[in-house]
């Protein structure tokens, strides 16, 4: 399976990582969206917005509202520092921001944990089947459903 060649950030590289990116698309790193990028990060699955601003407000000791969290997921996801789950309305912080490709998403149906990989023949195929139709794909999103190896185990 093709791989992109990519460092994967995790803990304070993964931070330090999305505050570059943010800055570089010429937008600043507050300390909202700061918090913000800080309580996506700390989910080990998908997070919805309102996952997010009640993290944020038991930390900051004061109500967030969801909606203001809903305007930095959508700077962070066109910023590439968070990808959205479609199927879910959900997203997980880009352990790899600086790489910009295609999602291709496991998602398991028992537990909510989703993987995200990356393959090009995959996503490429997509985009050539719609290139063949007239369609421009300019964001596909592949969200695959099922079991994860953990509670196949179980």
């Amino acid at each position: 399976m093709p791989q992109h060649d990519h460092q994967l950030h995790e803990g304070e590289s993964l931070k330090s990582a999305a505050r570059s990116r943010l800055e570089t698309k010429g937008e600043q790193w507050t300390g909202m969206r700061e918090a913000v990028f800080e309580a996506l990060a700390a989910f080990d699955r998908p997070a919805s917005a309102y996952d997010i601003a009640e993290s944020v407000s038991k930390t900051q000791d004061r109500r967030v509202a969801a909606n203001s969290v809903y305007r930095i997921l959508d700077l962070f996801v066109g910023a590439n520092l968070a990808r959205r789950v479609e199927s879910s309305n959900a997203y997980v912080a880009n352990q790899h921001p600086d790489c910009l490709h295609d999602c291709i998403f496991l998602i398991c149906d028992t537990c909510g944990q989703t993987t995200h990989i990356d393959d090009d023949r995959l996503s490429g195929g997509i985009r050539d089947a719609a290139h063949d139709t007239g369609f421009a794909a300019t964001r596909p999103v592949i969200e695959v459903r099922g079991t994860c190896s953990d509670c196949q185990d179980g």
